[in-house]
């Protein structure tokens, strides 16, 4: 995951395309909304069981980029944070559930 980090870095350095973290978080929101969109389609919004269709592999690759540059501008490591959230869900599931009720004790 850290190539990936660095490629998307590198890649928005090129180009000119840096900007604050709460412009990159608007991005993601934007982009996560795109990719529901493309689900409704799929699903002929909610009518029928969900049809793939070529066009969510672009969607998702538009998410993980602003994840990807959202975490650079942040300067949040995706793999550190990835294995702290696997270690959360780790013990949620111990307690039962994988969902944030888990967490009251």
């Amino acid at each position: 995951m850290k190539d990936l980090q660095k490629r998307v870095a590198q890649f928005v350095a090129d180009n000119g395309m840096d900007t604050k973290p709460e412009f990159r978080a608007l991005d993601l929101v934007s982009e996560v909304g795109e990719v529901a969109k493309e689900i409704l389609k799929m699903t002929d919004y909610g009518r029928a069981a969900a049809k793939p269709r070529e066009e969510i592999k672009s969607e998702l690759g538009d998410v993980l980029f602003a994840l990807t540059a959202l975490a650079d501008s942040l300067d949040v490591d995706l793999e550190e944070a990835l294995e702290m959230v696997l270690g959360k869900y780790t013990k949620r599931l111990e307690k039962g559930s994988a969902g944030s009720e888990s967490d009251q004790s």
